[in-house]
């Protein structure tokens, strides 16, 4: 990468208390080199400033360059966050795999949402899945020399050319040679495939998670665990894209397959190793496992336990929830379609509370065109849709996860504030079963955004 493309890192927030804040950064300014040297990445940023001595060159907000110098312990953190963790060029995708969900949206929405990334520094720093068939050497190179590990690898399958028709893509059949790179480095990875019927499935499924296994052996295994996933499909992917939606039929048939090979894994490494995304039983009409399948939860970003782990956080807080409450409260609590089933333990409990009545709108994604639907996927213009004219109650108790990070925007571009006026209603993002009991017991102390009077944006975050 050259140093040309590197742009000045800037500052998005100084932290209290911090070293930062000491010397008086503000949001805004940016640093250009750390001891002479340019970060291109948030990963280079904490490399460098690990040092006791630091140089900064630093251009505040009006454009003025400053040299600081800066004694401090090893390691301990400056109190700076940046606007973004790539200071150069973001990695893109090389890959035309079928069953992109970049692929599957409709033009003319949000600039972000058609970023397609397929880099290892994202993977490393928050957890997002790559495909190693874009990578030079000297990025190989870095990833070793820098211990990046570990990364999220999208496998989908293991055979040369199977993974070379899902990703179309001839360097995508070089994945065993790469997965015996990170043996020989010591570097570790979690797997992901995406199943697609007819494709990867039946012995494609078994090669793929049995190859898998092999590298996650000794002390130090090079694939720590593999998730199953099942292939999402909207109405705006593309034609002849050779792809068919997972049936209830096909989801039974995968659960029962990966559950025989778990039991295997589970004798021969000691661990289940090899996990079913929530989906597959949410498709199929099956329970979900046991809280104790899940170990700690490696593949959790992959919707692993997820619902489980929601149920369990759910009974914690439950202990909070009072016999009555003082007035009558009547709320809408909204949800994809695909978990109407497991969440009713959580409507019956809310509903035990005297003067606290919840009802469950458990909805499917016109907008995607799908029957299932995660709540994850929902858009503003679903829930107008299904919703308008209905008794809503007091209002909405919508789940925090369906907006994108710190904001009220939906993926189809709608705003929670739109929602709110189109439906006449007030709407409670509630973050997570902390958000929901806390909402639920305490609705006159939280902000609402609607209601007919001022909008008030209500605490977001990630469930």
């Amino acid at each position: 990468m050259s140093e040309s493309t590197i742009r000045p890192a800037v500052i998005s927030q100084v932290l209290p208390a911090s070293i930062a804040e000491e010397i008086g950064f503000e949001a805004g300014d940016a640093i250009v080199a750390i001891n002479g040297q340019k970060p291109r990445d948030l990963i280079d940023y904490q490399f460098f400033c690990a040092d006791e001595s630091l140089e900064l060159e630093v251009l505040d907000r009006k454009g003025r360059s400053h040299t600081i110098e800066i004694e401090k312990d090893y390691d301990e953190d400056l109190g700076l966050e940046f606007e973004t963790a790539l200071f150069d060029a973001l990695i893109q995708c090389t890959n035309r795999c079928p069953f992109c969900f970049i692929d599957q949206q409709p033009p003319g929405k949000r600039e972000t949402l058609y970023h397609k990334d397929d880099d290892y520094r994202l993977s490393f720093l928050y957890g997002s899945y790559l495909t190693l068939t874009n990578l030079p050497q000297r990025e190989w190179d870095r990833i070793a020399a820098m211990r990046l590990s570990p990364l999220y690898v999208s496998v989908h399958a293991t055979e040369p050319d199977v993974r070379s028709r899902l990703l179309k893509n001839p360097r995508a059949g070089l994945l065993l040679e790469q997965l015996a790179w990170f043996e020989q480095n010591e570097l570790q990875i979690h797997a992901q495939v995406v199943l697609c019927p007819g494709i990867n499935d039946g012995e494609h499924l078994t090669r793929t998670l049995t190859d898998l296994a092999n590298f996650h052996r000794g002390d130090f295994p090079a694939v720590l665990s593999a998730a199953v996933v099942p292939v999402g499909l909207t109405r705006f992917r593309p034609d002849q894209d050779e792809l068919i939606p997972v049936s209830p039929a096909k989801a039974q048939e995968v659960i029962h397959q990966v559950q025989a090979l778990q039991q295997q894994f589970q004798q021969e490494l000691g661990s289940t190793f090899a996990w079913l995304a929530d989906e597959w039983f949410l498709i199929a009409g099956m329970e979900i496992p046991s809280e104790q399948h899940y170990e700690d939860y490696p593949q959790i970003g992959n919707g692993v336990g997820s619902i489980r782990l929601f149920l369990k956080e759910f009974d914690k807080q439950a202990r909070k929830l009072p016999a009555q409450i003082d007035r009558l409260q009547r709320l809408t609590w909204i949800v994809g379609n695909a978990v109407e089933l497991a969440f009713q333990p959580i409507l019956q409990r809310l509903n035990q509370v005297e003067n606290l009545e919840v009802t469950m709108a458990a909805l499917n994604s016109t907008y995607w065109g799908q029957s299932i639907t995660v709540t994850g996927l929902l858009t503003g213009l679903d829930i107008v849709e299904r919703l308008r004219g209905q008794d809503l109650g007091d209002g909405i108790l919508l789940p925090s996860l369906m907006l994108k990070l710190h904001s009220t925007l939906f993926l189809d571009d709608m705003t929670v504030e739109q929602v709110a006026e189109q439906l006449q209603t007030r709407v409670w993002i509630v973050d997570g079963a902390d958000g929901l009991v806390q909402t639920c017991i305490h609705l006159d102390r939280e902000q609402a955004i609607g209601g007919g009077g001022s909008t008030v944006l209500a605490a977001a975050g990630v469930v």
